[in-house]
């Protein structure tokens, strides 16, 4: 404020007595400044050099102290008061400008220090006669320039100035002072010390500072006040600060002091406003060390402080403290003492009461909630409910509520699903939902959805499907049904969805995605229906739905292989190989995809595998396979390195495996049809070196070869020439290898087996292609294999001379090769010999044309008879001796009636001989004998006759 300049009287006949003496050049040069700063607009800024002009001259002036006369003081005092006053009008104008902050804080400086200047020039002048209180006015104008250096949070001046006016005013006694407002001075000034000692953590002489202003009271109530209140603010800092038990105590004794010195204030008052001012600070005193004693854990102390501010001090209800803090410290005390249900009384007690604001009884459900936790939320619930009944409650304070009791669970334990209960039945209430209603409380309904949406979302994932969903549900219940939000109420029914098909309520969750599909459809509600299909087991269904995802403007292929996988889970084969089928027409467009061609082929082969009808399908996928290869490249298609060898031995084993599958199930087409592509896969991984590869060729090509003769048999019908022409160019790749591996001598390395399986397809295919030398050959270059032994040479020689397409050229080589094998053999098979000699005579009999064949057929009989010699008896088979020796007998027959005694004569003579190695034949042998020596004596004769 403006400061009046002195005018009475006797000064301004002092001042015109000796106004000619005080012109002092100094002191003009001051004038001039000051002039300056009084000149300036408020439009003007201070100019930065005047407040340092103003501090040289004055330091300079007051090297001329102490001032000649009076009447220099005089005109100090009368320039120190001008300046001050031009300094209250730079400020008032400041104030009213808009300007930064950095230029208003210093400007607010620059007036600061000319506010200074004029406190100095007013303490250099203090000793001047014919002014009222000078000292005092000194000390004043050093005061309030204090407050203004604190103000701008120069602690170090303004407690320069503060101690300065102390100084000054300390040699005066106080008990002389009448004027109330100079008395006030002693107390403020002493306050201010100390509020300045505060904020430079000089706590202890803050403290002293209070402590001694309790010797300037003077009796006055509002000095009373005044120390109170200091008091109190400084406990209340204390409180605030830290919460350790130093601060704490400190913040408590404050209070306390406080406390004492409204007690004392109240015997003061004279008026009634100042009784109930006294009475007033008292107990808002009381409330914040109730709170200190909280912060204390002290609570039973909490607990006699709220009786005390309830029954008004005295034990009645007159002046009781209804304040709203009452009933949240009372209920805080009562659960740090565990006693909830004193606590829930508090609560409850609150709906009643009118005057507690909003934000208090949020805060203190949320503290009730935080101590007492889920079995507080139903009470939590009841309170919030009963205040939507008797006022106005925002949409905030739900959303707090809503979002304390929830917490931060992550869901799936008892007593988050309990919470979440709570909460539900709350934001369910119509009255909860019409406070969420309207644009002004967009955001709070947007933080309520998500608050719920996160709970749900917990929930989902601790697999609590029935919790998440009642959640979901009531999340929906703040989306508002307008266009704008109609993707989030979608999404909200999509999620829905997910939880009944978790719960296996699949008429709800088909519900709830009919929904979500009218509000927007794509590819998520295409999929989940196609989920839903899947459980109810309607593959077809499930099928159709493949081709709406297809058709969906957000489609992408990796929902197919999604689709695949969801098929597999639910044993839906059928759907699997549909969904995969579509994925692969990506592939074939050139489209490029995250998964590998080869992988997807795989899948599906191994997925239809796993059925024992579906080898045809299985069939079609690998022939595509082996398609794609031979169009992409191997490297392109299988990949590279050891996962692309990977891959092409599996699809080579696996065409290997069905082909077996179906050769011992009697499907011989298809079993052909995989061992060609078996072929064809293991050529890819033939390196040209002999080995297990180039072998798995060979086997794939003769059992392909063995499948189309089988297949020939199975119908009962004859191979086309296409079907034999198919088998000849197999059985030439086979011979290939085969002949290869026999001339490196790699036989080895083959089953026996294998080399028998092709000779016999070998032969069978050539003779329809009527090529004997070829057959021929094939046998003869598998009897001089290592691989041959005498059963596969006669299951040859048998084959030869009974297939339709016999021939005994063969039938004979094989037979001979093999009885052969047999005689040399350390053990020989008799009876096996005996077989393939009756076999050899019976081809011999049959093909017969020439002389020739008549000694080899009697060769045959005496390599039998020769055979038989020695041996035990019944070690050659009896009845194959018995027909040798009757066939030969027999064949005497022809000759003798022809008259061919000779030849006749042989046979009998094989006949008799062969009859006497075996055992059963006496009589017949007698007779033989008998026969044989009369036919002699008759050829004898016959001779002579000729003679």
């Amino acid at each position: 404020m403006r400061i009046a300049e002195i005018s009475t009287p006797d000064y301004r006949q002092l001042h015109r007595e000796t106004e000619s003496h005080t012109h002092h050049p100094l002191l003009s040069e001051i004038e001039l400044l000051i002039q300056q700063s009084e000149s300036i607009s408020k439009d003007q800024p201070l100019p930065q050099t005047l407040p340092s002009s103003l501090r040289q001259s004055l330091t300079r002036l007051s090297q001329l102290a102490p001032f000649p006369g009076n009447s220099f003081n005089l005109t100090v005092w009368k320039l120190s008061f001008r300046l001050w006053n031009a300094c209250v009008d730079l400020s008032n104008a400041a104030a009213l400008q808009s300007s930064s902050s950095s230029s208003s804080s210093s400007s607010a400086e620059s007036i600061a220090s000319l506010r200074h200047v004029a406190a100095d020039m007013l303490f250099l002048a203090r000793d001047v006669t014919g002014v009222p209180s000078p000292t005092i006015k000194s000390s004043l104008f050093y005061y309030r320039t204090g407050l203004v250096w604190h103000d701008l949070e120069k602690f170090d001046l303004a407690s320069d100035c503060f101690e300065r006016a102390t100084e000054i005013i300390s040699k005066i006694d106080a008990a002389k002072i009448t004027d109330a407002g100079e008395r006030k001075l002693f107390l403020d000034l002493n306050l201010a010390r100390s509020r300045t000692a505060w904020e430079v953590s000089d706590r202890n002489l803050a403290v002293t500072l209070l402590n001694r202003g309790k010797n300037m009271l003077f009796g006055s109530p509002d000095h009373y006040k005044a120390l109170s209140n200091q008091f109190l603010a400084f406990g209340k800092i204390a409180l605030s600060r830290e919460d350790d038990d130093v601060s704490l105590n400190d913040a408590l004794r404050l209070m306390n002091e406080s406390l004492e010195l409204c007690e004392k204030g109240l015997g003061t008052a004279k008026t009634r406003e100042d009784t109930m001012e006294f009475n007033s600070m008292r107990i808002k005193t009381l409330r914040f060390i109730s709170a200190v004693h909280l912060q204390k854990g002290e609570f039973e102390s909490v607990i006699k402080c709220v009786k005390v501010l309830r029954n008004g001090g005295n034990g009645s209800s007159d002046g009781a403290d209804q304040h709203a803090s009452l009933p949240v410290l009372a209920m805080k005390a009562w659960l740090g003492l565990g006693k909830h249900s004193e606590a829930e009384k508090e609560l409850r007690g609150m709906v009643g009461n009118k005057d507690i604001p909003e934000s208090v009884w949020v805060s203190a459900v949320e503290a009730y909630f935080e101590v007492v936790g889920t079995a507080g939320a139903e009470t939590a619930k009841g309170v919030f409910l009963g205040l939507l009944g008797r006022c106005h409650v925002s949409a905030k304070a739900a959303l707090r509520v809503a979002h304390r009791v929830l917490g931060e669970s992550r869901g799936g334990d008892s007593g988050s699903r309990i919470r979440a209960n709570v909460v539900a039945q709350l934001v369910s209430d119509e009255r909860v939902v019409a406070l969420f209603a309207g644009e002004a409380v967009t955001n709070e309904r947007k933080a309520l959805h998500s608050v719920l949406w996160n709970s749900a979302s917990a929930h989902f994932g601790a697999k609590d499907f029935e919790t998440s969903a009642e959640m979901f549900e009531k999340s929906m219940l703040y989306i508002p049904h307008d266009i704008e939000n109609r993707v989030f109420r979608a999404k909200g029914f999509r999620v829905l969805c997910l939880c009944y098909l978790g719960l296996s309520q699949l008429d709800r969750a088909h519900e709830y995605i009919e929904e979500a599909e009218k509000l927007e459809p794509n590819i998520h509600c295409s999929f989940l229906k196609f989920k839903i299909y899947l459980q109810r087991k309607e593959h077809s269904c499930a099928i159709g739905q493949i081709d709406a995802m297809l058709s969906c403007l957000d489609f992408s292929p990796h929902y197919l292989s999604l689709a695949a996988h969801e098929a597999i889970s639910c044993q839906a084969l059928s759907v699997a190989v549909a969904s995969l089928s579509k994925f692969l027409s990506f592939y074939i467009s050139g489209k490029t995809m995250q998964t590998t061609e080869v992988v997807v082929f795989r899948t599906l082969v191994s997925i239809l595998t796993q059925d024992a009808g579906s080898e045809t399908e299985a069939l079609n996928f690998m022939s595509q396979a082996q398609s794609r290869a031979s169009k992409l490249g191997t490297e392109c298609f299988f990949g590279s390195g050891e996962t692309g060898k990977r891959e092409q031995k599996w699809f080579a084993l696996t065409c290997w495996n069905l082909g077996s599958r179906c050769g011992n199930a009697k499907k011989y087409e298809l079993c052909g049809e995989f061992c060609r592509l078996a072929s064809d896969f293991y050529s890819y991984l033939d390196t040209g070196e002999p080995g297990e590869n180039t072998v798995m060729i060979l086997r794939s090509l003769v059992l392909g070869v063995t499948a189309i003769i089988a297949l020939e048999k199975q119908n009962k019908s004859t191979l086309t020439e296409t079907q034999v022409k198919l088998a000849a160019e197999l059985l030439v790749r086979a011979g290939k290898i085969l002949s290869s591996l026999l001339s490196d001598g790699k036989d080895c390395i083959m089953e026996p087996e294998l080399i028998f399986m092709y000779t016999l397809t070998a032969y069978d295919i050539h003779g329809r292609l009527n090529n004997s030398t070829f057959q021929l050959l094939v046998v003869k270059t598998f009897a001089g294999s290592k691989s041959c032994n005498y059963n596969y040479l006669l299951q040859l020689g048998i084959f030869a001379s009974q297939s339709p397409r016999s021939n005994p050229d063969v039938s004979t080589f094989a037979l001979n090769e093999c009885l052969s094998a047999l005689i040399a053999s350390a053990s020989p098979d008799y009876p096996t010999i005996a077989l393939i000699i009756r076999k050899l005579i019976s081809l011999a009999s049959v093909h017969k044309n020439d002389t020739e064949d008549g000694d080899a057929i009697q060769k045959m009989y005496k390599q039998a008879y020769r055979i038989m010699v020695g041996l035990k008896e019944g070690e050659y088979p009896t009845d194959e001796g018995k027909w040798l020796a009757m066939t030969a007998w027999n064949r005497a027959a022809l000759p003798v009636r022809l008259g061919q005694l000779e030849t006749a004569k042989r046979w009998l003579s094989i006949g008799l001989e062969i009859a006497e190695k075996v055992s059963g034949l006496d009589t017949y042998r007698a007779c033989m004998e008998d026969f044989l020596a009369s036919f002699q004596t008759k050829v004898s004769s016959e001779a002579a006759d000729r003679i």
